[in-house]
C-alpha cells in the first residue's frame, strides 16, 4: 500500500489553508468509504461534504512522477482539500478495500496515452518541430530581439540624461518620465531592466520624501547595474543577430533581460543533474516592491557536492490566490532530475518532482564537512562573485568553524566566527533584512557554537569596507538550528 509523508503532502498542497483543512477532514472521519486497486496505482474514497451527496475523490498514480487528483467537489484548487485528505488517509495507514479501477478512469488513461503518443515518435523520443514551424519561431525570436534593442536604446538615452544632470538633482527632478519609461520597457520585452528602473524610481521617490542620503547611495548602485546591463545586453543581442542564433542559450543575460526558462530547455542545454539530494538550510519570504511580487527563497546544500543552490518562487500580488506559496522543508529532497539556471554561485534550481526522506546524522555530517574550511578562501570567492554587477550583492556560503562567540572591540562587542586556522569574520545583520542576530544570542546549547558549520549570506559592508556574514542557520550533527525560516 502506498503512503505519504507530511512533507510530501505539503509539497503538493496549493496553499496552507487547503493543507490544514485536508488534515481536519481526515482526522474528523470525513471518509465514509475507501478503495484502492490491486496494483496500487489508483486510490479512491467517498468524502462527506456540504452538499447532499458525498464527494468522490481519487488519486491516479499511472504516471508515478505526475499523479492525477480528481474530486467531484466544486473547488478550483488542485489538489483540493478532499484530495489532500485522501493522502492523509493513506499516510495514516487506514484500511482501503481492494477493488477494480472504474471504467471512466481507464478511459481517461487511454486518452492521455494517446495524446502523449502523438507527441513522440516510434522510439519514444519527442517529435521534432517541422521545418516551417522552426523557421517561423526563429523569425519571431529575431523580431523580439530587435524590439529589445530598441528598448535598450531608449533606456540608454534616459540614463544618459540622468547622468548628465547628476543624481544630486534627485530631490527636484520630475519622476514622470522615469515612471513612463518603466512602463514602456514592458512593451519592449524587457521586464528585467524594467525592475531595475522601478527600483530607481522608488529610491528617488523616497529621497524626495525624507531627504535620507542612503536613498542616494542606493540609487547610484541601481544606476550602475542598469548601465552595466544595458551595455552587456546590447552587445549580447547584437551578437545573436549577427550570428543568426536568436534562440535561448546558457548566458545569464537571457534571464536578466526577462527571459523565462522552461525545464526542458535547461535540460537540453546540459544544465541538469540527475539523482540529486538536497538539504534546505534556510527559507524566507521577501517582498519586492519593484516587482510587486512576494518571493519564496530557499537555500539548499547538495549533500553529495556541497554546492549551495537557491530556489525562488515568484508570487505576483495580483495573483496571490492562484500561486502556491512554498514553505520550509525539514527533510532531504531526492530529486530525479534537477534543472539548474545559468550562473556561477548559488545557482537557481527547479524540479518537477521529488521524494522526501528523513534527515540522518550521516547526512548532516556530510553537509558539515562540505563547508569551506577557511574564511579567507570563502571571502575571496564572494568578492569575485559580487563584483559582477549582474549578480546579487551577496552570496550564500557554508563555513566550517572552530568556534563562534562575542568579542569586545574598541567601539563595541560583536559576534565573530573563527575557523580552525584562526581566520575570522564578523557576523552582522543588514539593513532591510530580518533580524537573525537576536535569535543567535538566544541559543542556549553552547555546543552549537563549536566545530560545526554556519550557513549565511556574505555581503560587502560599505561603512567599514569589509565582507560580513549574515547568519541564517547552523548545521550540527543533531540537526539544523535555523535562525531564519
Amino acid at each position: 500500500m502506498r503512503t505519504f509523508s507530511e512533507q510530501q503532502i505539503a509539497s503538493l498542497a496549493p496553499n496552507a489553508n487547503a493543507l490544514t483543512n485536508g488534515r481536519k477532514i481526515s482526522a474528523g472521519g470525513g471518509f465514509v468509504s475507501r478503495t484502492r486497486s490491486e496494483d496500487d496505482s489508483f486510490y479512491m474514497g467517498e468524502c462527506k461534504g456540504s452538499g447532499k451527496s458525498n464527494y468522490v475523490v481519487s488519486a491516479d498514480f499511472a504516471d508515478e512522477e505526475k499523479p492525477v487528483f480528481r474530486c467531484s467537489c466544486p473547488s478550483r484548487q488542485f489538489p483540493c482539500k478532499h484530495s489532500l485528505a485522501l493522502m492523509f488517509e493513506m499516510a495514516a495507514g487506514k484500511d482501503f478495500a481492494v477493488g477494480e479501477i472504474p471504467k471512466d478512469i481507464l478511459d481517461k488513461r487511454e486518452k492521455k496515452q494517446a495524446r502523449e503518443a502523438k507527441k513522440t515518435d516510434a522510439s519514444g523520443e519527442k517529435k521534432p518541430v517541422s521545418e516551417k514551424s522552426a523557421r517561423a519561431a526563429k523569425s519571431a525570436r529575431a523580431k523580439k530581439i530587435k524590439k529589445q534593442l530598441e528598448g535598450l536604446e531608449l533606456m540608454k538615452q534616459l540614463t544618459d540624461q540622468l547622468m548628465d544632470t547628476g543624481l544630486s538633482s534627485m530631490g527636484s527632478v520630475s519622476l514622470k518620465s522615469y515612471r513612463d519609461l518603466a512602463k514602456q520597457l514592458g512593451d519592449y520585452y524587457l521586464p528585467g531592466p524594467q525592475n531595475y528602473f522601478n527600483r530607481l524610481v522608488l529610491e528617488m521617490e523616497a529621497y524626495q520624501k525624507d531627504q535620507d542620503k542612503s536613498h542616494y547611495h542606493h540609487s547610484v548602485e541601481v544606476l550602475k547595474r542598469l548601465r552595466a546591463l544595458e551595455k552587456k545586453a546590447t552587445a549580447y543581442l547584437n551578437g545573436k543577430l549577427e550570428n543568426d542564433s536568436p534562440e535561448a542559450d546558457d548566458d545569464i543575460l537571457y534571464e536578466k533581460l526577462g527571459g523565462i526558462w522552461k525545464l526542458e530547455q535547461l535540460a537540453q542545454l546540459g544544465l541538469k543533474k540527475e539523482q540529486a539530494r538536497l538539504l534546505q538550510l534556510s527559507f524566507q519570504v521577501v517582498y519586492d516592491e519593484a516587482r510587486k511580487e512576494y518571493i519564496d527563497v530557499g537555500y539548499w546544500a547538495d549533500v553529495d557536492t556541497g554546492e549551495i543552490f537557491c530556489t525562488c518562487n515568484y508570487r505576483p500580488v495580483k495573483a496571490l490566490k492562484y500561486v502556491k506559496q512554498e514553505d520550509s522543508c525539514f527533510e532531504v529532497a531526492k530529486v530525479p532530475l534537477l534543472c539548474c539556471y545559468p550562473g556561477v554561485m548559488n545557482r537557481r534550481v527547479r524540479w518537477e518532482s521529488a521524494a522526501f526522506e528523513p534527515v540522518t546524522e550521516e547526512i548532516l555530517t556530510q553537509v558539515i564537512n562540505r563547508g569551506h574550511s577557511e574564511v579567507g578562501e570563502a571571502v575571496k570567492l564572494v568578492k569575485n562573485q559580487i563584483k559582477n554587477l549582474l549578480s546579487e550583492d551577496y552570496c550564500g556560503m557554508l563555513l566550517r568553524f572552530k568556534r563562534i562567540g562575542r568579542i569586545d572591540t574598541e567601539n563595541k562587542a560583536c559576534w565573530v566566527l573563527e575557523d580552525a586556522a584562526g581566520g575570522r569574520i564578523e557576523l552582522r545583520g543588514r539593513e532591510g533584512w530580518e533580524d537573525t542576530m537576536t535569535a543567535l544570542s538566544l541559543i542556549s546549547d553552547r555546543d552549537v557554537f563549536y566545530n560545526q558549520s554556519l550557513f549565511g549570506l556574505m555581503y560587502y559592508d560599505p561603512e567599514d569596507h569589509r565582507i560580513r556574514i549574515y547568519p541564517c542557520s547552523i548545521v550540527t550533527e543533531k540537526g539544523i538550528v535555523r535562525l531564519l525560516y
